[in-house]
């Protein structure tokens, strides 16, 4: 790496919501490593929020893909053109290319940075100058993310998660729960989203598992649901004997405050999953064609069950190649049950201490 002072940083980032998640850990690592340097973070809009509170950052560049795809093809290169002006004329010392795909590896060339540090993707290296051999098939993404930092010989002082409730969402949360008269109440949240149809248990079956925590913990069961996703939520909670409460429409800061209310959340794998492990909600993470040990929630208050002994497990697949989807059609209730009860009396043990 150049002896020259590292004045700005800028690390790359475009998306998802769980992966910018588990991104944060190096923001914080870059600041105790350059605690004078100017760190911006770039990614697209959706995931702007998430990184908009951190302390850790001076600037968050929101790269706008979706606005930037529907223009006609010259304005498009126009637009594309400014936003490669403007990364230039910030003038980074150092950037991190944590992303990794072609437009990524792009923005990371075209800032002019000294040094670049990316992974070894395909043809993507010729981006960088300091080219990291990836890891994502031998450890968690919170560590492989990380590795770029190693990779410059920076310490890695904490691999903890970052997410700032703002005062508004948390405010929000408060008023909800007073309105639904469920303060001071056990509350068990379920999360039936997943951005792939392989990764989503049946909902019959988490509506069978509400009803029975319900009856067991005489909790109040609370359903998640983002955008698209209110009727599979609805039919959750028309399938179950007990009443359900469904969250109302939020943006990401209130879905954060909302799941840092819940005492334990059970979820596919999904970006509200990484949110609540962000905010501190034990997790009951369900799994089948993702690699819990590569893709997890990350902590060790969490907890994981999927139907072991399957020869596909783990397939990654945005598909089910044997058309049967086992992974989650015979993963039993009394499965993730067993797996979650541990985990809400875990939790409700710990809100008991703080009372």
């Amino acid at each position: 790496m150049s002896s020259a002072p590292v004045r700005r940083i800028l690390i790359i980032k475009l998306r998802a919501i769980g992966d910018v998640i588990m991104a944060t850990p190096v923001i914080e690592n870059l600041r105790a490593a350059y605690p004078d340097a100017e760190i911006d973070f770039l990614t697209e809009r959706p995931c702007y929020p998430i990184v908009k509170n951190h302390p850790d950052l001076n600037e968050v560049i929101v790269f706008n893909r979706s606005h930037i795809s529907n223009l006609p093809w010259h304005a498009g290169l126009r637009e594309n053109l400014k936003f490669i002006k403007r990364l230039r004329a910030n003038r980074y010392d150092l950037v991190f290319d944590l992303f990794g795909n072609p437009r990524s590896a792009l923005l990371a060339l075209a800032t002019g940075a000294p040094v670049r540090v990316g992974f070894e993707f395909r043809g993507r290296k010729y981006a960088y100058n300091k080219v990291i051999s990836p890891r994502g098939d031998q450890v968690h993404e919170v560590l492989f993310n990380l590795d770029a930092l190693s990779g410059l010989g920076l310490p890695i002082e904490t691999t903890r998660l970052y997410y700032e409730i703002d005062d508004i969402s948390a405010a929000f949360a408060e008023s909800f729960w007073s309105e639904n008269r469920i303060v001071g109440q056990t509350v068990v949240g379920i999360n039936a989203s997943g951005g792939w149809y392989t990764k989503r248990w049946p909902l019959k079956s988490f509506a069978q598992l509400a009803d029975t925590l319900a009856d067991e913990s005489r909790c109040k069961i609370l359903l998640f649901w983002g955008p698209g996703e209110k009727p599979d939520a609805e039919q959750i909670a028309a399938q179950m004997q007990h009443d359900a409460l469904l969250i109302p429409a939020t943006d990401l800061g209130k879905l954060a405050a909302l799941l840092a209310k819940v005492d334990m959340l059970v979820s596919n794998d999904s970006g509200p999953m990484h949110l609540a492990a962000a905010v501190g909600t034990p997790v009951v993470g369900i799994y089948g064609p993702t690699v819990p040990e590569l893709q997890g929630p990350w902590g060790e208050q969490h907890a994981i069950v999927q139907k072991n002994g399957l020869a596909c497990l783990g397939c990654n697949g945005v598909t089910c190649k044997i058309q049967t989807h086992d992974c989650m059609e015979k993963l039993e209730v009394r499965s993730v049950l067993e797996t979650a009860r541990p985990v809400l009396q875990r939790a409700k043990q710990a809100q008991a201490q703080t009372e």
